[in-house]
């Protein structure tokens, strides 16, 4: 399928990367869209592009709507390359078209391209350019996830064009969230948000203010499905995921070099299982960055274990930890734990890692040399049994202030 209707006049001219399976680290396991969105008026416009290497098939999708030389238009909502690659070749087939952004995105342009001969008009919030019988409204959203991040609006469509917020890394021949499971459709936003949009909590939670007056029937993002049936739901859960707010959730996370550290882990594990809390034990060399921001994103508190090796801790937990270090959620509790052999190292180095960050500290690592005994496996459950109490509490709170 080459296009989507999605609202009257406005069609979806995309392209799916069935095949892709890594963006800068994150695991786009699903493949991912990059979604254009091609708007037929008197003065037709076109809202955002994809890739570079796609950029053939874009304007085909355009040529089976319209002749692209026609466009008057090509709105810039956000200037990575996913988003604009495609822009030298589509301005070489459209000249007629002018290049709507902000000064931000243009001067990012910039940066990437030969600007010196395109035909640009700066717009910013509250500004508006009229089609004919519809109208672009424009809003900027710094910080979601780059300084010239913009949405646009069409109020007459009450149709959002949101660029990355609200997106998932999801490739599928269906273009709505109501042609798919929700329950999937949400935890790939999540892990989109986990992974791309956490470190921007504050600014997420301005532009949901700056949006919250508009009338939103249809938000088109600009990876995966575009929502009409399920807005309020996924406007909800990134109100909570731009708080960072807090599940009843323990996240034991660990590498292991001779399973002393994964006893200990397990145990953890086992007594922070009690009633309302959900617990997950994951081995980080065995899954992926991706996966862990997803899960940390609403996890109230977290043990983190490491075996010493050359006095330092394993190399895929700390590159989890390098990662999680620039997502940077806030207000968790975490414990640093895990076996040494000869020198020690792996805990402490983890709680000084624990140190940087913006979490309070359970305790005092749990350490054990060689093998843990059946003392040091009792006070890895007597732990688990205090993260448990604390990510009550904390989801609890959470809810209070809601």
């Amino acid at each position: 399928m080459l296009t989507t209707h999605i609202r009257q006049g406005v069609h979806w001219v995309g392209y799916v990367d069935w095949n892709i399976r890594d963006f800068h680290s994150y695991d786009t396991h699903q493949g991912t869209t990059y979604n254009a969105y091609l708007i037929l008026d008197e003065r037709p416009a076109l809202i955002d592009t994809v890739k570079a290497p796609y950029a053939a098939q874009l304007l085909h999708s355009i040529g089976s709507l319209i002749d692209p030389a026609q466009v008057q238009y090509i709105v810039c909502n956000h200037a990575e390359p996913d988003h604009s690659g495609a822009l030298p070749e589509l301005l070489r087939q459209m000249p007629a078209a002018t290049v709507l952004c902000n000064k931000k995105c243009a001067a990012a342009l910039a940066g990437h391209f030969d600007t010196g001969r395109w035909k640009i008009q700066l717009v910013g919030t509250g500004e508006q350019v009229s089609l004919g019988r519809r109208t672009l409204r424009f809003i900027d959203t710094p910080m979601v996830h780059w300084p010239e991040s913009m949405c646009t609006y069409l109020p007459e469509e009450e149709l959002l064009l949101s660029m990355d917020a609200f997106g998932q890394h999801f490739a599928t021949s269906e273009r709505f969230d109501d042609e798919l499971p929700l329950d999937i459709l949400l935890y790939e936003a999540k892990a989109y948000y986990a992974n791309i949009i956490m470190p921007y909590g504050s600014a997420v939670a301005k532009a949901l203010d700056a949006l919250a007056g508009l009338s939103l029937r249809t938000i088109a993002p600009s990876h995966g499905v575009v929502w009409r049936s399920h807005v309020d739901k996924i406007l909800a859960a990134y109100r909570d995921w731009a708080a960072c707010r807090p599940a009843a959730k323990v996240l034991v996370l660990y590498d292991t070099m001779w399973e002393s550290t994964a006893a200990m882990a397990e145990a953890i594990a086992q007594g922070a299982s009690q009633p309302g809390v959900s617990v997950q034990l994951i081995h980080v060399r065995r899954t992926s960055l991706t996966r862990l921001a997803t899960e940390v994103l609403d996890a109230a508190c977290l043990a983190l274990g490491s075996p010493a090796l050359h006095r330092e801790m394993m190399p895929a937990m700390a590159a989890a930890l390098a990662y999680l270090q620039a997502l940077r959620p806030p207000d968790r509790t975490a414990l640093a734990f895990g076996s040494y052999g000869w020198g020690k190292g792996g805990a402490d180095t983890i709680q000084q890692w624990i140190a940087t960050m913006p979490w309070q500290v359970l305790r005092e690592p749990i350490r054990c040399q060689y093998r843990p005994g059946k003392d040091t496996l009792e006070e890895c459950r007597a732990a688990g049994r205090l993260l448990a109490e604390r990510a009550l509490a904390a989801a609890a709170a959470s809810l209070q202030q809601t």
